[in-house]
């Protein structure tokens, strides 16, 4: 199955000259949606995953079949002021400004073997302060999974030494 058969690209969206790539379409065909999850999964069962965190929105969608096939929990990563309970954050940088997310204290014990699933790699500002936040409480990241990676914007580097997957590269 090529999983970019339901990938739709929106051309000037949000911006002129930015393509944006749309899952949705991926989610609403249930095989489509399954082999995601299932070539995430067969990745992440080598790496004895102990739990699997997803930073907002999307990486909720990759993430939570992927947990749920697995056998094991999943965290979610947050903006600041979205979680209920006690949080440890990080701010990272934007291209112009900054923004911050959270994790329950509590999410990840230490020594935790985590995988991050997300939707997309693009610049990797996310992804790298979802891995700041998991070694804070002491977690180990075995693993970044995502659905589709935006070569051109070298996410990569910005989580070098970590391994990653992506099922789909633009």
């Amino acid at each position: 199955m090529n999983l970019k058969d339901y990938i739709a690209s929106i051309p000037d969206y949000p911006s002129e000259g930015i393509i944006f790539r749309d899952i949705s379409p991926l989610m609403a065909n249930g095989d489509a949606y399954r082999e995601a999850t299932k070539q995430i999964v067969d990745y992440a069962k080598e790496k004895q995953i102990d739990m699997v965190v997803g930073p907002e929105a999307r990486g909720f969608i990759v993430g939570c079949p992927v947990a749920y096939e697995l056998g094991v929990g999943f965290a979610p990563v947050r903006k600041k002021g979205k979680l209920p309970r006690e949080t440890i954050e990080v701010t990272y940088d934007l291209e112009y400004g900054t923004d911050t997310l959270t994790l329950h204290k509590d999410a990840i014990l230490p020594g935790q073997r985590v995988l991050i699933c997300d939707d997309l790699l693009a610049t990797g500002g996310t992804i790298k302060a979802t891995i700041d936040l998991i070694e804070k409480l002491g977690g180990v990241v075995v693993g970044c999974a995502f659905l589709i990676e935006l070569m051109d914007l070298h996410g990569r580097d910005k989580i070098e030494g970590h391994d990653i997957i992506t099922l789909m590269e633009y």
